[in-house]
C-alpha cells in the first residue's frame, strides 16, 4: 500500500483495498469444461480420495507388464525388456501394499484430536499425510483453543486405519502486536 500524501503508515490504519476473486465467464468456463470443484458457485464438502485407489492404479502396471511379456514371447520385443517387466511387476506390488484403505475419515480425525488436546477447541483443521515406505494415512490436525483470540495452539496427528493418537504438541501462542 502506497499511503497518500498526509497519511503516516506508522499511525494510521491501513486502507483496506476491496478485491475480487479471479472471475471466469459462464460461457468460457463452459467451453473450457470447468469441474465441479473448481466452480465458486457450488458449494459442496471436498472429499478427500481412498488411498485404497493406488491398488487399481497397480492393475495398470500390470497389464503393462503382460503386454510387454507378450511382445517378448511373440518376438517382437528384445529380451532384455524383462527388466521393464520385472520393473512394472515391483511397482504394482508396491502399489498393492501401499494401498490402504482409509477407515478414519476427516469428521472422525477432529474429534479424536479434539478429546486428545488438553485445551477446548475452537477453530481446527485437518490433511492428509502419509508416513513410512508403506504411506500409511496419518491425519495431521492443526488445533487452535477455544477462547477469542486464540492462547493455544497444537498438533495432534490420527493415524488413519486405526484412529489412534501417533503424537501431540502443543503450544502457548506467543502475544503479538495483532
Amino acid at each position: 500500500m502506497i499511503p497518500s500524501s498526509g497519511d503516516d503508515p506508522m499511525t494510521s490504519p491501513p486502507r483496506r483495498v476491496r478485491r475480487r476473486g479471479i472471475e471466469i465467464d459462464r460461457e468460457v468456463a463452459g467451453a473450457a469444461a470447468m469441474p465441479d470443484d473448481l466452480d465458486a458457485e457450488v458449494l459442496h464438502p471436498h472429499a478427500v480420495p481412498d488411498p485404497q485407489r493406488r491398488r487399481r492404479a497397480g492393475l495398470v502396471f500390470v497389464a503393462a507388464a503382460a503386454l510387454i511379456a507378450a511382445g517378448i514371447a511373440l518376438g517382437e520385443l528384445p529380451v532384455l525388456m524383462w527388466l521393464a517387466v520385472g520393473l512394472l511387476l515391483a511397482i504394482a506390488a508396491y502399489f498393492r501394499v501401499a494401498g490402504w484403505h482409509l477407515v478414519v475419515w476427516e469428521g472422525r480425525a477432529l474429534e479424536v484430536a479434539n478429546r486428545a488436546i488438553g485445551f477446548p477447541v475452537g477453530h481446527a483443521s485437518a490433511t492428509l499425510g502419509f508416513i513410512g515406505w508403506r504411506s500409511r494415512p496419518i491425519w495431521n490436525v492443526l488445533v487452535f483453543s477455544a477462547d477469542d483470540p486464540p492462547s493455544r495452539r497444537g498438533l495432534v496427528r490420527v493415524d488413519g486405519i486405526d484412529g489412534t493418537v501417533v503424537e501431540t504438541y502443543d503450544e502457548e501462542i506467543p502475544p503479538g502486536p495483532w
